[in-house]
C-alpha cells in the first residue's frame, strides 16, 4: 500500500476503513518512515509543528477499589507507591501555578478510585474556580465514573475537560478489569459530552490485546468524538497484575500511534505514559504523529524530566504551544 494515498484520502475529507487501519498496524519496519510521513502530513495540516504540554496532578493516590491490571493503584496490586487522601484546594491550585510556569496548556487533576465522593467533587470544583480566576491555564479532571449531575456540576465550576479512558476494546476489557464494565466507562464518556465538557478519552497499548482490539478502540473513540486521545504504552508496574507483560517494541508503538492519528485525524493525539520506556531513543519520532504530551511525569512514575522534554521538542524542530493559542 502507498501510505501517502491514505493521508491524501484523509486530508480530502475521506475516512479510512478498518482494513486500511489493519494494514497500517501490519506494515513492515522497512515501511515505518513512510507510515510516519503519512501521519505527519495529517498532523501538520491540523496542528502544524506545535506540541501542547500537559501536567498531571495526582491529587489522591492509591487505595483504589478497582482491579485494573495495568495499574499500581489497583486493589489487586502490591506496589510501593505513595498513598494519600485528597489534597487541599491550596495544594491543587499551587500545582496549577507550577504547571503554568512550565508552559503547560492544560493541568489535569486526578484522583484514584471508582468514583469520587460528593464532598471531594465540591473541593475539586472550588479548586477549578480558583484556578480559572487566577491562572491562565486550561483545566481537566479525572475522577472516575460520574453521572450527569456531577458532570454538570463540574461544568458550572468552569472545568474545561474531563479524562475518562476506555482503556481498550469492549471485547478485551474484561481481561483488563472485572470490577466495572466497559459500558460503565462509555456511559460516563457520553454524560461528559452531554454536559458540554470536552472529552479526553484514550487507552493503553500493549496489555496483550490483539491488533483488532486496537482498531476497535480507535474507531470507538472516533464514534465518541473524543476531543483528546491520550495513548499510553504499558510499562509493567511491579506488583500489578500485568507486571510480567513484555513491553511492546518502538516500531509497533509508533505504528499504533500512526493508526490512531489517521482514524482520528483532527483530534488531539497525546503520547502519554510509557513513552520513555517503550520508545526509548525513538520517542522523538512520536512528535511527528502526536501533537501533545505529558511532561514532568505521570501518576506514580517519573518521566525523563522537563528539561529533557523541552530539549527533545526543540531539537526536532517543534514548538511548545502557548496557552493563549488554544481555543
Amino acid at each position: 500500500m502507498k501510505w501517502h494515498s491514505l493521508s491524501k484520502k484523509v486530508l480530502s475529507g475521506g475516512v479510512i476503513k478498518r482494513g486500511e487501519a489493519r494494514a497500517l498496524l501490519e506494515s513492515s519496519d522497512d515501511e515505518l518512515f513512510e507510515v510516519l510521513q503519512a501521519s505527519f502530513d495529517v498532523r501538520r495540516h491540523y496542528f502544524g509543528r506545535d506540541v501542547r504540554l500537559h501536567v498531571i496532578r495526582n491529587a489522591k493516590s492509591g487505595n483504589c477499589s478497582e482491579d485494573c491490571g495495568f495499574c499500581s493503584q489497583a486493589t489487586t496490586a502490591n506496589s510501593m507507591i505513595p498513598r494519600y487522601t485528597m489534597q487541599t484546594v491550596e495544594e491543587i491550585v499551587e500545582g496549577a501555578r507550577e504547571a503554568h510556569r512550565l508552559k503547560a496548556v492544560r493541568y489535569c487533576i486526578v484522583a484514584s478510585g471508582r468514583t469520587t465522593p460528593a464532598e471531594e467533587i465540591k473541593l475539586i470544583c472550588e479548586a477549578v474556580q480558583q484556578i480559572k480566576l487566577k491562572i491562565p491555564i486550561m483545566t481537566c479532571t479525572s475522577l472516575g465514573l460520574i453521572g450527569p449531575k456531577e458532570a454538570e456540576q463540574l461544568k458550572r465550576a468552569g472545568l474545561d475537560r474531563y479524562n475518562h479512558n476506555l482503556e481498550t476494546s469492549e471485547r478485551f476489557f474484561p481481561s483488563v478489569c472485572t470490577t466495572h464494565r466497559y459500558v460503565d466507562r462509555l456511559s460516563t464518556a457520553k454524560a461528559l459530552k452531554k454536559a458540554g465538557l470536552e472529552l479526553c478519552c484514550g487507552g493503553i497499548i500493549g496489555q496483550g490485546e490483539s491488533l483488532e482490539d486496537r482498531i476497535d478502540l480507535a474507531f470507538a473513540l472516533r464514534e465518541l468524538k473524543a476531543d483528546s486521545i491520550p495513548l499510553n504504552f504499558l510499562d509493567p508496574r511491579t506488583g500489578s497484575r500485568f507486571e510480567t507483560c513484555e513491553r511492546i517494541q518502538p516500531a509497533e508503538a509508533l505504528r499504533s500511534l500512526a493508526m490512531f492519528r489517521l482514524v482520528n485525524p483532527d483530534h488531539e493525539i497525546r503520547v502519554a505514559g510509557g513513552r520513555e520506556a517503550c520508545l526509548g531513543a525513538m520517542q522523538v519520532l512520536a512528535l511527528f504523529v502526536a501533537d501533545s504530551m505529558f511532561t514532568v511525569g505521570y501518576l506514580t512514575t517519573e518521566g525523563q524530566g522537563y528539561q529533557a522534554d523541552i530539549a527533545m521538542i526543540q531539537a526536532a524542530g517543534f514548538r511548545v504551544t502557548d496557552v493563549t493559542d488554544v481555543g
